[in-house]
């Protein structure tokens, strides 16, 4: 037991129990009282629960793997399964590949070629989701659509990898829902708060990547510290969680303070002084077109057949390998 525990990072455990206790008590006790406040509760819960996710992805707060996973195993978002998010997001952080619409399975660009194939209607959808308004009303659905769409093909083609993945969900999604149907919480309720969970991920993903000619430009600080940092566990501080991915979500800010300039000399000072400033620019607006605007590449090639050829773990080894490039 001494050695299962050693090591262990205290604050991400902390910060699990308080955000399960949250999720309890808004789908459990806050219906009784109103459920105009147990939606946004339990939406505020269930995004710190991927947000938590991510953390185990990244190895805390134990060292077995196994452990990690178990802790958030619940698929409290119905739609994501953990297994996936973790392979496609290791995958992501091979950090020479980001933004690329084929190899970063991440990306919210699409390649030229396959933007002009569209039919206009889905452009149009694609240029609303481009703003922040629209990542929030329309982007969970937008995400989860062409991420199920990439999965099936995968699938179809006999990646057990993919297939494991998604049969894994099934249970961790069947708890959650028998959790919330022996609860006096509506299941539309929750499917609403499910939603307003992704909804409030979409601030985060909406610009932590920007294209750019060299990998380490492409990665954002937002120099926030209120309650969205906090629900994203310091990943605002994106370029610093990029360049020590091992590191656990509340030692980023102090490793940002000790040298501010050397993490903005790396990303050439693509930051935000908030989310409010975010918030003010880009909410009717895009920052970026959807076609990468730099990668001009004309293969025709699902994004599912790059990303499921990216072995996770090694891409997580090598996440430094860009940032030593000048």
């Amino acid at each position: 037991m001494t050695k299962m525990t050693s090591g262990v990072e205290w604050p991400t455990l902390g910060m699990l129990a308080a955000c399960y206790v949250a999720w309890g008590a808004a789908v459990f006790s806050l219906p009784g009282v109103s459920l105009w406040l147990a939606v946004p509760v339990a939406a505020w819960a269930i995004a710190q629960h991927s947000s938590l996710q991510h953390e185990m992805i990244h190895g805390h707060p134990f060292r077995d793997p196994r452990l990690n996973t178990a802790l958030v195993f619940p698929a409290l978002t119905l739609v994501v399964p953990y297994l996936r998010f973790r392979d496609t997001h290791l995958a992501h952080h091979h950090d020479a590949n980001l933004t690329d619409p084929y190899d970063d399975p991440e990306s919210n660009y699409l390649a030229e070629r396959d933007w002009n194939q569209m039919p206009g209607w889905l452009r149009f959808v694609l240029r609303v989701n481009n703003t922040l308004a629209g990542r929030l009303l329309i982007g969970p659905v937008v995400g989860q659509v062409f991420w199920m769409s990439s999965d099936w093909r995968a699938a179809r083609d006999g990646d057990w990898r993919v297939i494991a993945g998604w049969l894994w969900h099934l249970p961790a999604m069947a708890a959650v829902l028998a959790l919330v149907l022996a609860s006096p919480m509506p299941l539309w309720a929750y499917a609403v708060a499910a939603y307003g969970g992704l909804s409030l991920l979409k601030i985060r993903t909406f610009l932590e990547h920007q294209a750019h000619e060299k990998a380490r430009g492409r990665t954002v600080i937002i120099e926030d510290r209120g309650p969205l940092a906090l629900l994203f566990l310091n990943n605002n501080l994106h370029v610093v969680h990029h360049m020590h991915p091992r590191v656990p979500w509340y030692r980023l800010p102090r490793l940002y303070r000790a040298n501010p300039q050397r993490y903005l000399g790396v990303n050439g000072g693509y930051s935000y002084r908030s989310y409010a400033e975010i918030f003010a620019r880009y909410l009717w607006r895009a920052k970026d077109p959807v076609p990468h605007p730099l990668l001009r590449r004309e293969r025709s090639v699902a994004p599912a057949e790059a990303v499921h050829a990216v072995r996770p773990l090694v891409a997580h080894d090598r996440a430094l390998e860009a940032w030593q490039q000048p």
